[in-house]
C-alpha cells in the first residue's frame, strides 16, 4: 500500500488539484493506496465515487497539519506502507517514519533564500526523502541550488487526459461570441503578476494596427484581476480583449479549441514561479501551440519553434515580436500540428509508468 498526502484535491479546482487527483487515480490502477487530504466541505459526493479510500481532514491550516500527520503516524503503525508520496514538503514536516519517502517540488514552495529559516526547513524534509519528485528541468535546478542532494531529484512532467469530443453547442456559443474577430489569443490562468497578462496587453495594442480584428480571451480570476480591466481600458483596447470566470469546462475548451495562440510568457516575480505549465499541455491538445516565459518550467511544456515559442516575457519587445512572429503566415498552424502529435507523451497512461518505476 501507498499513502498519498496532500493538501490540494478535488473537488476544489485548480492545477495542484488536478495532477494529485490523477496521480492518485492512475496510481490505484496499479497499486493499493489510501489518501490523506485537507477537508472539502462538497468532498462526500466526489470522494464516494473514487475507487479508493479518501481520509479527509479540517481544521484551521496548523492544527489541521498536525492533526493530519497524527492520524497518518497512527496509520503508519498498524498497516504495512511500503512508501509515501507527499505534494509538498510541509505535507512530510510530521510525519516521523523510515518508510519509503517521496515529495513533489513545483517551483515557489522550495524558492526560499539560501540559509532562511523556510530554506532550512525544506532541505531538512527532502534531504530525508527517497525521490524529490520535480515537474521540470528548472524546479530541479532550482530545488539543487537551493540545497536539495543532487542524486535525490528527479524530473516527472505532470500528466494530463486526453480531451474529450468537444461539445457542440458549446462551440457553436463560441462562434457566436467570437464572431469575426481574428486572430485569436488566449490565456487561461489565475490573474498573477507572474503570469504576466500585462506584457500581453500592451503588445497587443500595437499587434491592434496589423490585425484590427484581433481578439485576446483571458479566462481565470485572481488578485490582479482589476488591474488588468483597468489597463485595457487605459490603453483603449475594451473591443479586442474579452473577459470570463467561472465558466463550465465544455465552453472554456470550445473557447481554447477556437483560438489560435495559447499565450503564457510567464516571468519570475519575487519568489513564485512558473514550475512547469499545464496548461500550455492542455491546449496543445487541441492543436493550439503556446508561447511561454523563459523563467521557469515552461520550456519542459513547449519545444521552441516546433510546438510554439520561449520568449522573455521581461521583454514587451519580445513578447510582441513572438506573438507576431506566429500569426505572421499563419505560421502557427505548423506548430500547432506538431504540437498536437507529441501530446501525448504527456498522458497520464504514459507519466504513470515513470512513476513505477522509482517505485520499483
Amino acid at each position: 500500500m501507498y499513502l498519498i498526502v496532500t493538501r490540494t484535491f478535488p473537488p476544489e479546482l485548480g492545477g495542484m488539484q488536478s495532477l494529485m487527483w490523477g496521480l492518485s487515480r492512475e496510481m490505484s490502477k496499479n497499486f493499493m493506496i489510501k489518501v490523506f487530504a485537507d477537508y472539502h466541505e462538497d468532498h462526500k459526493n466526489f470522494d464516494e465515487q473514487a475507487n479508493f479510500s479518501i481520509e479527509r481532514v479540517g481544521g484551521i491550516k496548523f492544527l489541521r497539519k498536525i492533526r493530519k500527520a497524527q492520524l497518518i503516524n497512527e496509520f503508519l503503525k498498524e498497516n504495512k506502507v511500503e512508501g509515501i508520496i507527499a505534494d509538498h514538503w510541509k505535507s512530510l514536516e510530521l510525519i516521523k517514519t523510515d518508510k519509503k519517502k517521496y515529495c513533489l517540488v513545483h517551483g515557489k514552495e522550495i524558492n526560499h533564500p539560501l540559509g532562511s529559516s523556510l530554506n532550512r526547513r525544506v532541505i531538512k524534509v527532502l534531504n530525508n526523502v527517497e525521490k524529490v519528485i520535480a515537474n521540470s528541468e528548472y524546479t530541479k535546478d532550482l530545488a539543487i541550488n537551493n540545497g536539495v542532494e543532487q542524486e535525490k531529484v528527479i524530473v516527472i512532467n505532470p500528466g494530463a487526459d486526453p480531451v474529450q469530443e468537444l461539445n457542440k453547442k458549446s462551440l457553436e456559443k463560441v462562434e457566436s461570441l467570437l464572431k469575426v474577430k481574428t486572430p485569436r489569443l488566449i490565456t487561461v490562468s489565475r490573474f498573477d503578476k507572474r503570469k504576466n497578462h500585462e506584457k500581453i496587453i500592451m503588445a497587443l495594442r500595437n499587434l491592434k494596427q496589423l490585425y484590427p480584428d484581433i481578439v485576446y480571451i483571458c479566462i481565470g480570476y485572481g488578485d490582479e484581476e482589476e488591474n488588468i480591466k483597468k489597463l485595457v481600458e487605459e490603453l483603449d483596447l475594451t473591443s479586442q480583449v474579452m473577459f470570463f470566470k467561472n465558466i463550465n469546462y465544455d465552453l472554456k475548451n470550445a473557447l481554447i479549441a477556437k483560438s489560435n495562440i495559447f499565450v503564457m510568457p510567464s516571468i519570475l516575480y519575487k519568489t513564485s514561479v512558473e514550475g512547469f505549465g499545464i496548461a500550455y499541455i492542455e491546449a496543445a491538445q487541441y492543436g493550439i501551440p503556446s508561447i511561454g516565459g523563459k523563467d521557469g518550467g515552461a520550456a519542459d511544456a513547449i519545444e521552441h519553434e516546433k510546438t510554439g515559442l520561449i520568449c522573455d516575457g521581461n521583454n514587451l519587445d519580445a513578447v510582441y515580436s513572438s506573438i507576431n512572429l506566429m500569426l505572421e503566415n499563419k505560421k502557427y498552424l505548423e506548430y500547432g500540428k506538431i504540437a498536437k502529435d507529441t501530446v501525448s507523451k504527456f498522458y497520464w497512461s504514459n507519466i504513470i509508468e515513470k512513476y513505477k518505476n522509482i517505485f520499483n
